[in-house]
């Protein structure tokens, strides 16, 4: 019987199925069709079908990624796109070899799984061109949301605490709007994806790094 704490709970073994949902990946693409951005990287790249997904609609994308069966799994699916493996919450986050800065980062639901979000977002904003955007997506959760999950008895299987490598922090849209703001970006657009408006399945931020902002 399948474990749920094997790497194939991720969906790592195949890049068929994007592991964040195919929801999301419209989203993403209709925000960054209204950006000035051609060089794209995927902070949190998974098994890369997302990177596939924006390579396909022209995008010049590059892939960075944790886990070392999710970068082979990518590499092998997507020979033509560059996927680094790397510790992206690291404090000391080497540069990635050849690559100038980005006009924009992705990162789709990443952040929940993190102890050190703010690293995080911090090493994404460092590979960022000033002026360029970042666009973030977790789980959506709102006090309606919250509410009827509560009501239909749902929490425990929504919020389980049994998912080796799961969810541990749950974001609002305010607490993730704060970790940007701390990380030197400013909020510009808040958007929904999958289900309806306020019962939503993910949120998506797009923040701009300034100018003139230098996180360290």
């Amino acid at each position: 019987m399948q474990k749920e704490n094997e790497p194939s709970r991720y969906k790592w073994r195949s890049a068929a199925t994007p592991h964040t949902g195919e929801y999301l990946s419209p989203v993403v693409l209709n925000i960054l069709d209204g950006l000035n951005a051609q060089a794209v990287m995927d902070f949190g790249s998974g098994n890369g079908a997302l990177c596939g997904c924006l390579s396909q609609a022209g995008y010049d994308v590059v892939g960075a990624e944790y886990s070392a069966e999710g970068v082979a799994v990518a590499s092998d699916t997507y020979p033509h796109i560059r996927f680094y493996q790397a510790d992206l919450t690291s404090p000391l986050l080497d540069p990635f070899p050849g690559d100038a800065l980005f006009d924009a980062v992705v990162s789709t639901e990443v952040v929940e799984h993190l102890y050190s979000p703010d690293r995080f977002v911090a090493n994404a904003c460092s590979v960022l061109k000033p002026g360029g955007h970042f666009i973030l997506s977790t789980p959506y959760h709102g006090y309606l949301k919250n509410l009827l999950i509560a009501i239909t008895g749902k929490w425990d299987e929504h919020h389980t605490a049994l998912w080796h490598g799961g969810h541990i922090k749950f974001w609002s849209r305010k607490t993730l709007t704060t970790l940007l703001q701390e990380n030197g970006l400013r909020v510009v657009s808040f958007h929904g994806a999958g289900r309806c408006p306020l019962l939503w399945k993910s949120m998506v931020l797009v923040a701009v790094k300034d100018q003139n902002e230098t996180v360290g």
